[in-house]
């Protein structure tokens, strides 16, 4: 760790994303608003349009339309989330991270959660963008949601200082992503900030987690945020 900035404020989203894109980026809006200057904030996996398999390109024209609005918003604050995008007529499942009205760094999903389809409809991402990237001398690493579940996955991430997670985790399997996202925290000994869907079926346990395990979230709330000090990674 060679950041000079030891104390952050880490923010995880948890809201519902609906059926309807614009309402779902208004909300996104709202909440980014009303976090402190300075916050690193992660939004659920594909908040502003889920899975719509059925609507993928309407899905593309959101993301455009949220690209100037959150590169805008980032001009004192760090936005991660995934979006919806396409190339070469392929679509991806792509986290984008935002910060001094730039978008500083791009990561399309590698593994796709079969059971799911989302590999009958998204295109796999490039396995070397999963990989340690530096935001003013902090390391920050991501995996989204799936990809969690490859510990091999996680020791390419060793060495960060914060590990992204944005998901849309089931609520059958709610268990499994406290325990892993925590276990991650752990292992790598690092912050991780978890951030999964408010949606009925979604498992929520949105949360801030230490590098010694102490785990901050609360279902019931849009915005858990704790303020940290990098001090801590070991």
């Amino acid at each position: 760790m060679t950041s000079t900035t030891f104390n952050m404020n880490l923010v995880s989203l948890q809201f519902e994303t609906t059926s309807n894109f614009k309402e779902n980026l208004n909300k996104l809006i709202s909440l980014i608003d009303t976090t402190s200057s300075g916050a690193f904030i992660l939004a659920p996996e594909l908040c502003l349009t889920g899975y719509s398999y059925d609507r993928l390109e309407d899905a593309i024209q959101i993301t455009q339309k949220s690209l100037p609005i959150l590169l805008n918003l980032s001009s004192n604050k760090i936005i991660s989330l995934t979006l919806t995008t396409k190339q070469n007529n392929q679509y991806f499942n792509t986290l984008h991270i935002f910060h001094k009205n730039k978008i500083i760094h791009t990561q399309s999903k590698h593994k796709l959660f079969t059971l799911g389809d989302e590999d009958r409809y998204f295109t796999s991402g490039d396995i070397d963008n999963i990989k340690i990237i530096d935001i003013d001398g902090i390391k920050v690493a991501s995996l989204i949601c799936f990809e969690l579940r490859f510990t091999n996955l996680w020791q390419k991430l060793q060495g960060a200082d914060i590990i992204l997670v944005p998901a849309m985790w089931g609520k059958l399997r709610k268990k499994h992503f406290e325990i892993l996202t925590q276990a991650l925290a752990i292992s790598n000994q690092c912050f991780v900030i978890a951030s999964d869907s408010a949606n009925d079926n979604m498992a929520r346990s949105s949360a801030i987690i230490s590098p010694f395990g102490k785990v901050t979230k609360n279902n019931k709330k849009e915005i858990i945020s704790k303020k940290i000090n990098l001090k801590d990674i070991i």
